[in-house]
């Protein structure tokens, strides 16, 4: 074992290996990674903040439908000639976040910004669900 393999920290955040045989393991060479996300909760929206490191918008693909969003892509990251990598904190590989939810979000009104390596992303709540005060008489 080298150095460099007993001073560095040992990460995996593989997320999973698709089943066998279906478009997303042929796709992608067997694995995706799960970014990391937080998500808060407001009395009008859910925030879903994610971390890109390295991801352009081109490179990115966000889709809403009935019951689930989906965050998925790949980092560009090309590496400069001449150069041989020792260490990578995060590794080049298909990124895919899937979230599912209970119809309470407004899917027309989503919004979503990536800047500096964080996608942020509003989750409207819908009228039906948001707390109203109630006027009593």
């Amino acid at each position: 074992m080298n150095i460099l393999n007993q001073i560095t920290p040992r990460f995996t955040r593989f997320a999973r290996r698709p089943a066998e045989g279906t478009d997303e393991s042929a796709e992608n060479g067997g694995f995706t990674v799960k970014p990391y996300f937080e998500i808060n909760e407001t009395p009008d929206a859910w925030a879903l903040t994610v971390q890109l490191p390295g991801v352009t918008k081109e490179n990115l693909e966000f889709t809403a439908e009935n019951e689930r969003i989906i965050i998925s892509g790949r980092r560009a990251w090309p590496l400069p000639a001449g150069w041989t990598t020792l260490y990578r904190e995060s590794v080049d590989a298909p990124f895919k976040l899937s979230l599912e939810h209970n119809n309470t979000i407004d899917v027309a009104k989503i919004a979503a910004e990536l800047k500096e390596g964080l996608l942020r992303v509003s989750l409207p709540k819908v009228e039906a669900v948001k707390p109203r005060k109630v006027v009593i008489s």
